[in-house]
């Protein structure tokens, strides 16, 4: 399957799958795709007739020009790497120009709050730039179902509420965490890591563990104290946040409610690269 540079060349071949009701699985990336994105388009296979992979480093969701600059750009390994899983997989790698068409700025959303906490806290504007991109991905390929990794699940509550607010037709598929064997969350940022530093990041899923551990047994405020002393013994790390919010609201957790579902959102500095990752407190 070629690769598709324009938004007009896919929907072309997008038009014959949807004049014969096959359903369009998606699964948006930026690219540097690893063993995580590779699960996510594997569910898709398994559920669609036709599945599109988009590869596009989205400049309106980072708030920071160096972390865009940095960010890996590998699309000759990536495409290579999909072939290998499935030839048929639609890949669509466009241009800036392509998805915003001269004009690269975000539109204004809201999420009814959901991106106020967290990432919203710490990334000023960073969801109107994923809304954005994903709007416009959806608009775009018009899928059936669109897959979405867990690892980011504030972005996926995000998803979750634009699907809803602008009735966009798609169902938003959640995909579990998928891990390296030390536990350390999948990402495309852990192959900027020196190799001691990826051996050091196992810490953070397993002080994850450690917090759901105690959750059973004590209040949200003394698991945060715990997971904050942990990492002041170890100096090779920033923590920048640990949250533990409910997962609908992603309000913090003040006081715990019976039924209602909480997690543990973490984001930490190593090698000044940030790493995200959070755990079902259930």
């Amino acid at each position: 399957m070629p690769v598709f540079q324009t938004q007009n060349a896919l929907q072309i071949e997008l038009k014959k799958a949807q004049n014969q009701s096959k359903k369009i699985g998606f699964v948006p990336t930026m690219g540097a795709l690893h063993m995580g994105h590779l699960s996510l388009l594997e569910e898709s296979l398994s559920e669609n007739e036709i599945t599109v992979l988009s590869i596009f480093v989205n400049p309106t969701q980072f708030n920071n020009a160096d972390d865009l600059n940095k960010y890996p750009r590998t699309l000759e390994k990536d495409v290579e790497l999909v072939n290998k899983l499935n030839k048929n997989i639609f890949i669509y790698a466009p241009s800036v120009s392509d998805i915003y068409e001269g004009n690269t700025v975000s539109a204004s959303f809201d999420y009814d709050g959901l991106e106020h906490q967290m990432e919203g806290k710490h990334r000023p504007g960073h969801f109107d730039g994923v809304g954005t991109i994903v709007k416009k991905l959806f608009e775009i390929v018009k899928p059936t179902n669109a897959y979405f990794g867990e690892k980011d699940f504030q972005q996926l509550q995000i998803v979750r509420k634009l699907v809803s607010k602008h009735k966009i037709p798609v169902n938003v598929i959640p995909c579990k965490i998928y891990r390296e064997t030390s536990g350390l969350a999948m990402s495309s940022r852990n192959e900027r890591l020196s190799e001691k530093a990826r051996n050091e990041s196992k810490l953070i899923h397993k002080i994850l563990l450690e917090a759901k551990d105690k959750f059973r047994l004590k209040s949200a405020k003394k698991v945060s104290q715990f997971v904050v002393s942990e990492f002041n013994k170890h100096k090779n790390f920033t923590l920048e946040y640990f949250e533990i919010a409910e997962e609908e609201t992603l309000l913090t957790c003040k006081r715990k409610i019976k039924n209602k579902n909480y997690r543990g959102f973490i984001a930490v500095f190593i090698e000044n690269i940030r790493l995200i990752d959070n755990i079902s407190l259930k």
